[in-house]
């Protein structure tokens, strides 16, 4: 069984977000490109299987976000030959980023988006592909099938990979970092901003158990075994975001207070998860997840003040 490279990008931290590099003959696949800044461990890790950037033949993207795709523009540019996959949803914003670069602008600022993602360059359309849902490629002896998982993001995928029997989940089945797993399997869900759905999370969630992987590799981070323990441990998470939903929603609190709210009561809640789990909550533990923390919280506080407004 030949079973992918796990390419540590150091985004943020080390372990904390990977890209895949799958080789086959003379050919490549990378799935994952993180950001502009970690092309050259990624164009390192080829170099390591005595390949070259002419034999990549498709870089994968499971969405748009810019810790799985930012880096997707230098990786093409450095990859001649290879071709993007990308959702539908996913196409226009690789193509035209300039949303995406804007609106993270708005959140981060110019200094730290750089730090972050460095630059990101529009890809030229007749070097994307879009893949429908259900459809498959072959590679070599393997075959890549791709289906939609929604939840997380409307322009997601994941995608089946036949040698391995496993799926890369992207953000559809969580987030384990190796730091969190000294007493077992930890493993929790991406409910960040702006198109958290969670009844659309647990659905893509049985997509991927339904499918009986032997293991699932996230990119947040690395492989994991035990698919259904996580799936069950992912769904009991969700239940209390859905329940923080109602509770932000309810409350008497104004909208621009809500994120604030959210991520006090999402503190406690892990604090008391990790200690249950029988993880102790060393500092260098929460400086893993505090920035998971305060996404989820805001994609929680934004379905919530979503949900205040009746639909027209």
């Amino acid at each position: 069984m030949k079973l992918p490279l796990t390419v540590d990008c150091h985004y943020v931290q080390s372990q904390f977000a990977c890209s895949y590099l799958i080789t086959e003959g003379k050919q490549a696949v990378f799935i994952e490109t993180n950001t502009t800044h970690a092309v050259p461990r990624l164009l390192s890790a080829l170099k390591a299987r005595n390949l070259k950037p002419e034999q990549v033949k498709y870089i994968i993207i499971t969405h748009v976000h810019l810790d799985h795709a930012g880096g997707s523009s230098a990786l093409v540019q450095a990859c001649p030959n290879a071709t993007l996959l990308t959702h539908p949803r996913a196409s226009q914003h690789v193509i035209d980023p300039t949303h995406l670069i804007e609106s993270a602008k708005k959140v981060y600022g110019d200094e730290i988006f750089g730090n972050l993602y460095g630059r990101i360059e529009p890809i030229p359309a007749e070097r994307v592909r879009t893949m429908e849902d259900g459809e498959v490629i072959p590679f070599h002896s393997r075959d890549f099938q791709f289906f939609y998982t929604r939840g997380h993001a409307n322009h997601h995928f994941c995608i089946g990979d036949s040698e391995s029997e496993g799926i890369f989940t992207g953000d559809s089945f969580g987030i384990a970092y190796p730091a969190l797993q000294s007493r077992g399997l930890f493993i929790f869900p991406s409910t960040s901003p702006t198109q958290f759905d969670p009844a659309e999370a647990r659905k893509s969630i049985s997509k991927i158990v339904n499918r009986n992987p032997k293991r699932v590799f996230l990119t947040h981070f690395g492989g994991v075994k035990k698919v259904r323990e996580a799936a069950s441990q992912l769904l009991k998470h969700l239940d209390f975001a859905e329940s923080l939903v109602e509770k932000a929603k309810g409350s008497d609190l104004p909208d621009a207070e809500l994120p604030q709210f959210c991520e006090r009561i999402l503190e406690n809640y892990f604090k008391d998860s990790l200690q249950k789990h029988g993880i102790h909550v060393y500092q260098s533990i929460w400086e893993t997840i505090r920035m998971d923390i305060q996404l989820n919280a805001a994609g929680i506080a934004f379905l919530a003040n979503k949900l205040r407004r009746p639909a027209t």
